[in-house]
């Protein structure tokens, strides 16, 4: 690029307040510079221009960047283990309830859905509270919606959809309304904002892989801090701990990390 990626990056926390000397650069960089070859623009400081004066490339830029790949029960056995061994030791542990529930990064609402699922088979839906918080608006406005296509759904076992998903057999399906009922939605940034204080259990998944390991140790350290004691971190497939201890974790099953 013919001017500097610095200057850009101080320029889009200006506009935005999103820090992307958090992520990971080289894959920022290749993600920024094949979003301006759609809009025909070659240097970074026209590409500050144009998100400045068009809202709508603006919006788009935001949604892009926070990578929204999501799907309802992704990575089966990982949830079959939430179910047969987490949540129940979980429930045990804390009489209290609402058990509060914290999907961070949670795109266009699947995971939270899915988690409202898991739950309601142990738990009254009045007896748990999910906030659901990701940093793009049009991605959580889709989610509040609950309009998903057929295909995001293939991993979700069958009683789950028969029980709370309705088809109209066109391709695009809808979340039914009382699963709504127990879960908030709110926008967060996750490098930015305060967190939410005693959950009983955190997820977040396959949103770290794209943040520098600075980002990552102060990202972990404030999960710790929102959890009350014992309560458990489920992250992604990809994203298995290193040193969990350093962050007040101890591991418990593949992907799930306890408060210690």
């Amino acid at each position: 690029m013919a001017d500097n990626y610095e200057t850009f990056k101080s320029e889009y926390l200006r506009l935005t307040d999103i820090d992307l000397n958090s992520y990971k650069e080289s894959q920022m960089k290749r993600r920024i510079n094949n979003f301006m070859s759609k809009y025909d623009v070659h240097n970074y400081s026209g590409f500050i221009q144009l998100l400045k004066k068009d809202t709508e490339v603006y919006d788009k830029f935001i949604t892009y960047l926070t990578i929204n790949v999501s799907e309802f029960y992704r990575n089966p056995v990982q949830w079959q283990a939430m179910e047969k061994e987490v949540l129940p030791a979980m429930l045990d542990r804390y009489k209290e309830r609402p058990l509060k529930i914290w999907s961070a990064a949670c795109s266009t609402g699947d995971e939270p859905y899915s988690l409202a699922m898991v739950l309601s088979e142990f738990l009254p839906m009045n007896k748990f509270e999910i906030l659901a918080t990701d940093l793009d608006l049009e991605v959580l406005g889709k989610a509040k919606k609950g309009y998903y296509p057929d295909k995001s759904l293939k991993g979700l076992p069958k009683k789950y959809r028969d029980k709370y998903i309705e088809d109209d057999g066109k391709g695009i399906v809808k979340v039914s309304d009382k699963l709504k009922s127990c879960i908030k939605f709110q926008q967060h940034n996750l490098l930015k904002d305060p967190y939410p204080k005693g959950m009983h259990m955190i997820v977040c998944r396959n949103v770290m892989i794209y943040f520098t390991k600075e980002a990552k140790d102060e990202i972990y350290n404030k999960f710790a801090a929102a959890l009350c004691p014992r309560g458990v971190l489920f992250v992604g497939s990809t994203e298995q701990i290193i040193g969990p201890a350093d962050y007040g974790f101890k591991g418990v099953q593949s992907f799930f990390y306890e408060k210690m």
